[in-house]
């Protein structure tokens, strides 16, 4: 039994558009995922969702976790992970996000971290046995006590998240539905190592306001969720819009373009959020005659640096809005309004929604910090979970508090158009497919390799299939994964040749 409360939950957003549109779609999977998963494509109304979303949450109260609990989930861009959230918020749980890239020792990091009492994925995806990835990482795991998956072949320990959907149980217990309250907990690295953040539900819900009210995605939008949701601008661009907007959100795991832009075809999609480099690139190809139904672009940059360098959006028939994402720190968006089709202006202070509407709602403040970085205010950052390190023990002078996080990318204000222009990332800190490193890590992993090693790693990264490569975009964790993944890649080859 769920408890209202003044401040929504991300699970209560749900329940308020189920009330009102039961049999309208809420979910649908990608069309390609019997390859990703082997599992049967879904298409669910609001309220077969629901049913299953309750059954999912009753699995995990029989379980034995209790309240606040931490709960890791590595997952596709499925309906599954969307279901898992609301589930596992609906049983009062927190929500750790595990970015499918992750090897076995960055999973046991994350779980000793957090305290995490239970992990979700899948069986298999792409041909990488997840599974077993789980299983080895609970038994090095102290606090877990549970671990669950989707899919057949599960191995022994492990129990059935679809057994448990299709035979429901009536198993609750009482939530109070409060938006201030721990929702999940994503992961970053900085200049000071890797960290965890969690935000509340009230955090996530006004990412996503950023994003819907700046691009005016319209109530009941179809949505084209083609980004990994394992991060807050993965959950918030996704999740939170869909339930904002009340319409439909379709999934698509990237990247395959013919599969994506048949199902936005077919589903009839007014709104795609995906990186905004395939973003671009689609509007390269007439995107009005192979996307007539589109009207909203949301392009999610993870290297803000290069949005004011980016080609101009030509599109007349749909409009693009830049998402300016900071690590796991916060995020803001821009729309393109000039007529050449240039990324906007982008001035310090606070940001209304949509931020060209005088007297707008405000989502937050970008200020420039004393260090010449950009820093963000709002009720979308986690301030905690980056503030600077105590002073030394013997200092007698305390650090004033810090109600904003410096989000360590260098930035100036341009003199003839008072705007913002980032200029450079966190130093010390390399991105690399969408993932951060720090830089000495990725040159302690080079050292490793020894003489002729580099060579002998291109040749192998060139066998990874290209469509593989665009999904991963981290040549270093793949390095590092077992040989299990390896001999995966060379069946992905066998399927998807590539001449190096």
């Amino acid at each position: 039994m769920n408890q209202t409360n003044a401040s929504p939950t991300l699970d209560a957003l749900f329940q308020r558009i189920m009330a009102r549109n039961r049999d309208a779609i809420a979910l649908i999977d990608p069309s390609n995922k019997p390859r990703i998963t082997g599992q049967p494509q879904m298409r669910l109304t609001y309220e077969q969702a629901d049913r299953a979303i309750s059954a999912l949450a009753s699995h995990f109260i029989e379980a034995g976790l209790p309240t606040h609990s931490v709960i890791a989930v590595q997952l596709p861009n499925t309906v599954e992970f969307m279901l898992t959230v609301l589930a596992a918020h609906r049983a009062g749980l927190v929500v750790a996000l595990f970015p499918l890239l992750w090897r076995q020792a960055e999973l046991v990091s994350a779980l000793n971290r957090t305290s995490a009492r239970a992990i979700v994925t899948t069986s298999k995806i792409d041909g990488v046995i997840y599974a077993d990835l789980a299983m080895n990482a609970a038994a090095e795991a102290f606090s877990i006590r549970h671990v669950c998956g989707f899919g057949s072949d599960l191995p022994e320990g492990m129990a059935s998240l679809d057994q448990a959907i299709a035979r429901p149980s009536n198993t609750v217990r009482s939530i109070v539905q409060d938006g201030r309250k721990a929702a999940i907990i994503s992961f970053d690295v900085t200049s000071e190592g890797f960290r965890a953040v969690p935000r509340t539900h009230l955090s996530v819900i006004a990412g996503g306001l950023a994003l819907s009210l700046e691009s005016d995605v319209s109530q009941g939008a179809v949505v084209m969720s083609a980004f990994a949701p394992s991060s807050f601008a993965g959950l918030a661009s996704s999740l939170a819009i869909w339930l904002l907007t009340g319409g439909t959100l379709s999934l698509h795991h990237p990247f395959e373009a013919d599969v994506l832009e048949q199902q936005m075809n077919e589903h009839r999609c007014d709104t795609l959020i995906a990186p905004a480099q395939l973003a671009l690139r689609l509007d390269e190809y007439d995107l009005a005659a192979r996307l007539p139904s589109l009207r909203n672009v949301i392009g999610l940059w993870r290297a803000p640096e290069q949005v004011a360098a980016s080609a101009p959006w030509t599109a007349r028939h749909a409009s693009m809005t830049d998402a300016y994402l900071f690590g796991e720190a916060g995020l803001f968006g821009a729309r393109r309004t000039a007529d050449d089709g240039a990324p906007a202006l982008v001035k310090p202070g606070m940001q209304g929604l949509p931020r060209d509407l005088p007297g707008s709602s405000i989502s937050g403040e970008i200020l420039l910090t004393p260090k010449g970085t950009l820093g963000l205010r709002g009720p979308m950052v986690a301030v905690a979970a980056y503030a600077p390190p105590p002073p030394p023990s013997d200092s007698l002078i305390p650090q004033p508090p810090r109600d904003y996080v410096d989000t360590e990318y260098v930035a100036r204000l341009d003199r003839a158009t008072d705007a913002i222009s980032i200029t450079a990332p966190p130093s010390g800190v390399m991105a690399v497919g969408g993932y951060r490193f720090l830089a000495s890590d990725l040159q302690e992993w080079g050292r490793r390799l020894g003489q002729g090693g580099g060579r002998t790693w291109v040749r192998w990264w060139a066998r990874v299939p290209r469509f593989c490569r665009s999904v991963t975009g981290a040549p270093w964790s793949w390095r590092r994964r077992s040989c299990r993944v390896a001999r995966a890649c060379e069946r992905l080859d066998e399927r998807h040749p590539v001449t190096a």
